[in-house]
């Protein structure tokens, strides 16, 4: 069994911000993959699924991201999983957008989710960093991440999502295919991500 966990804030209000995307990813997985429709649970909302027969428990936390841990760990209890059978998907500021990364430990970069499931669980699971870009100082990345995807970037924001969950099954056989799939698929669709990295300006709050 593994366990997917999308991070965000729970609310319409924030469905839109770069830091949601972790939840527009488990979102997009449980609707192409058929997983059964979400039910509250584990301090959050989670839904049952399957993937290349083996079971998928998806979670979306809803105790706000800085708190993200306490569901993660009420779930993992339940479940009697180790931290390896755990996957966070989350927003990476530190890669340019629509850039994906898989790593399993190491720092948390800032990422107040990140740090509360390290503190709650241990270090030692899989995140799959989803690049939004940075902000350019980090005094803006708080009100950066807590804003919405401008419309220009929601057609490589909508491909990527679709593209992870498309390729999502991969992550338990290979990592490198899964992100060397999803980059190749992206610059298939049309989306150079050198001009996209090049393109994205530095935050300015309005």
């Amino acid at each position: 069994m593994r366990l997917f966990v999308g991070l965000g804030n729970p609310g319409p209000e924030y469905a839109r911000n770069r830091h949601n995307i972790g939840f527009v990813v488990l979102d997009e997985i449980a609707r192409r993959h058929d997983f059964r429709s979400w039910r509250r649970g584990y301090h959050g909302e989670f839904a049952e699924g399957a993937l290349n027969g083996e079971k998928v428990i998806l979670l979306r936390p809803q105790t706000f991201m800085n708190d993200s841990g306490h569901s993660v760990r009420e779930a993992l209890n339940f479940f009697r999983l180790h931290q390896g059978a755990i996957t966070v998907f989350h927003d990476e500021i530190e890669l340019s957008p629509a850039k994906v990364r898989v790593k399993i430990g190491g720092g948390i970069a800032g990422h107040n989710g990140l740090r509360s499931i390290s503190e709650c669980i241990g270090n030692d699971y899989w995140r799959v960093r989803l690049g939004v870009g940075h902000p350019g100082t980090k005094d803006l990345v708080h009100r950066y991440v807590l804003s919405d995807f401008p419309k220009v970037d929601w057609p490589w924001v909508k491909a990527l999502v679709e593209i992870v969950a498309e390729n999502v099954s991969l992550l338990a056989m290979d990592v490198a295919s899964f992100q060397n799939k999803v980059h190749l698929s992206m610059e298939l669709g049309g989306f150079d991500l050198q001009f996209l990295a090049q393109r994205h300006k530095p935050y300015r709050p309005q």
